[in-house]
């Protein structure tokens, strides 16, 4: 346990000012988005400031990366939505609280289904995620995080709609917040003895406290008051039709939760230039998601917002999130009528730095210098994170279409130098790897009508991939021997020659070996 409880996990010394303080402005920066995304879901804000309390706990105590910040999250939340619709639809007449019930089931079983990613080192395969991906997916997100905070320059009319703020609402709140932003952006040119964020929120909160400004609060949006989270098993009926139905959005939730954690810990990772532990980050959001169905909390998953927050604070170890995490209890319990009267401006400003933040300009910049293929997958990547709010198949989407990308540039790449020896066998020297995508041109690189009777093919810079490529070998010996005409097979290595054998069963791969040629044992 020693090893989830230390505070030093990179080896270098604790702030513990900078971490408490940090681990302050973090909990009031969680309150209205974990708010906003349970209402989103049609949930009592209650759950999702108990799973911003309960995740980001355990996440800081056990997760593998010390600093990132977890909590409910819009992604989790547009899953429910989902849920809810189906749930309506299956058996009308469900009331909030019964639909509550199976939501948390949900959170449960997407936790065990993190457990095993974990516990099965599934979280390496993050390592597949290319660069263009992790742009579109980083400035999707921030993009996102901007136009969220738009509906803070609304409010509700006589008819309960939402309209855009006019005249001096909306110059209050626009005031406050590029002060907020201008305090965030200006005090670390100062000083880093105090997080900017901090001081922002406390200034913002002083002046529309003390000069008594008209403004939208938290508690504007709901109100926080609560107690301890309640325990409880959710209550729903345990049939195969109940698991067929949570199922699907299980999976969804769980992959959802783990691709927004791992790219959010890559990016940190960046940022801070050390390595956390995606397993143990997998496993950690899991137990978290367990505990937190139990516990009446939503679930959730990495905040890519509210951990820039804490590394630009200057927070690296654990101590930042579980302080966050205990004073958003605090906050719940004992502190609510104060925290329901932070002005909201303060937290928009505070987001919109971090939507700036998070952006990777860099990617801008270099637009005219990345392939276009790139460009193309970081622009579908972002467009699919805007306006589809879910990031993992915006980064499943990425990844298709670069891997469609390579295979199409590797197989072009295959080719053959060809000559006749001194016994008049003809060599094909094969380069390039011959897999599913250059088979077609792999067969066309042959003259089989012309050639001699004897036939070597050479793979010393080639390589038999798949399936694809054995019934492509198979298809030209067998072109071959109708002709009467003998192939020999040289410099396969062993990998390949165990997919040959492997598929001996499946098709007639016809290599013909002479005294001469050992071809399946020349090394």
């Amino acid at each position: 346990m020693k090893k989830y409880l230390n505070l030093f996990d990179f080896k270098q010394n604790v702030n513990y000012v900078t971490e408490v303080l940090s681990g302050l402005t973090v909990a009031l920066a969680l309150v209205p988005e974990a708010v906003a995304f349970a209402l989103l879901a049609g949930l009592s804000p209650l759950t999702g400031l108990y799973a911003a309390f309960s995740i980001g706990l355990i996440t800081s105590i056990l997760g593998g990366r010390p600093g990132m910040i977890s909590g409910a999250t819009g992604a989790i939340a547009i899953v429910f939505i989902g849920l809810i619709a189906e749930l309506k639809l299956m058996m009308p007449g469900i009331d909030i609280n019964e639909i509550t019930q199976y939501i948390l089931a949900t959170v449960i079983l997407a936790g065990v289904i993190q457990m095993i990613a974990g516990f099965f080192k599934l979280g390496k395969f993050i390592r597949l995620v290319p660069q263009s991906v992790m742009y579109g997916f980083v400035n999707g997100l921030a993009i996102v995080i901007f136009m969220a905070q738009m509906s803070s320059f609304k409010v509700k009319n006589v008819a309960g709609e939402l309209e855009w703020m006019t005249g001096t609402p909306m110059a209050i709140m626009l005031g406050l917040v590029v002060l907020t932003m201008l305090i965030i952006w200006g005090l670390p040119k100062l000083t880093n003895k105090f997080p900017s964020s901090l001081a922002a929120i406390l200034v913002v909160f002083a002046i529309v406290k003390f000069s008594g400004l008209d403004t939208t609060s938290v508690g504007d949006i709901a109100p926080i008051a609560g107690g301890f989270p309640p325990f409880g098993i959710p209550r729903i009926s345990l049939t195969w039709e109940s698991l067929l139905l949570i199922a699907p959005y299980a999976l969804i939730v769980a992959a959802v939760g783990l691709v927004e954690s791992l790219l959010t810990l890559n990016l940190i990772d960046e940022i801070t230039e050390t390595r956390g532990s995606g397993n143990k980050e997998a496993v950690a959001q899991g137990i978290a998601n367990v505990v937190t169905g139990m516990f009446s909390g939503m679930g959730g998953c990495a905040m890519i917002g509210q951990s820039l927050i804490n590394i630009n604070n200057g927070a690296r170890a654990r101590l930042s999130g579980i302080v966050a995490s205990v004073m958003l209890l605090v906050f719940i319990m004992f502190g609510s009528n104060l925290i329901e009267q932070v002005p909201m401006a303060a937290l928009t400003g505070l987001m919109i730095m971090v939507a700036i933040g998070t952006f990777e300009w860099v990617s801008v910049r270099a637009l005219n210098k990345m392939p276009k293929h790139d460009i193309f997958v970081m622009i579908v990547v972002i467009l699919v994170t805007v306006f589809m709010h879910n990031l993992a198949l915006a980064v499943l989407v990425g990844v298709v279409i670069s891997a469609l990308v390579f295979a199409w540039e590797s197989a072009k790449r295959i080719r053959a130098r060809k000559f006749i020896d001194e016994k008049g066998a003809k060599h094909y020297e094969i380069f390039g790897p011959l897999f599913f995508g250059s088979t077609t041109v792999f067969g066309q690189k042959f003259d089989i009508a012309d050639d001699p009777d004897e036939i070597i093919i050479d793979f010393k810079e080639s390589k038999i991939a798949d399936m694809s490529a054995i019934d492509a070998v198979n298809k030209i010996t067998e072109r071959y021997l109708k002709v009467g005409k003998t192939v020999h097979l040289r410099h396969l290595s062993a990998d390949c020659r165990e997919l040959l054998a492997n598929a001996d069963e499946l098709i007639d791969v016809n290599i013909m070996e002479d005294p001469t040629y050992k071809v399946a044992v020349n090394k």
